[in-house]
């Protein structure tokens, strides 16, 4: 899958452009519905993804974008239904994440969250990720 940070708020899947959150499921391309999870908002000061959006959890690694600038929080309650499915969280800003996905060959169960800048949030689309010399999300942040 080839995915590249075009600028801030948009990222190229494919050769498709786009100005939205996305989710890359399966191979294919949708848009992130991310209104279940507004109610967060002014907790996070950001809309965060929470277990209330449909999370992709087909795949064995879940990669989750958080902005170009780092800026999306992932909800504790995604992480522990990751655990509960057995499915490892991978995050980090979408300029890595795009390289990690060239590297991802077809078939190996990835799927692919990732947010933009469309409801007025700095966001950009991004993805955390361990492959690239970073810690797993659940390592890189504390739990309370």
């Amino acid at each position: 899958m080839k995915a590249q940070l075009v600028k801030f708020g948009e990222i190229e899947v494919e050769g498709k452009r786009y100005m939205h959150d996305v989710v890359i499921d399966g191979g294919k391309v949708r848009k992130r519905k991310k209104g279940p999870s507004k109610q967060f908002r002014e907790k996070f000061g950001h809309t965060p993804l929470s277990v209330e959006e449909e999370i992709p959890w087909g795949g064995k690694r879940l990669m989750i974008g958080t902005g170009a600038h780092d800026a999306l929080p992932v909800m504790e309650e995604v992480l522990a239904e990751a655990r509960r499915r057995g499915v490892e969280v991978i995050a980090a800003p979408t300029l890595e994440v795009c390289q990690l996905l060239e590297e991802v060959k077809k078939g190996r169960g990835l799927s692919f969250a990732g947010p933009s800048a469309d409801d007025g949030h700095p966001t950009g689309n991004a993805v955390r990720c361990y492959n690239l010399g970073l810690k797993p999300l659940e390592q890189r942040i504390e739990v309370a």
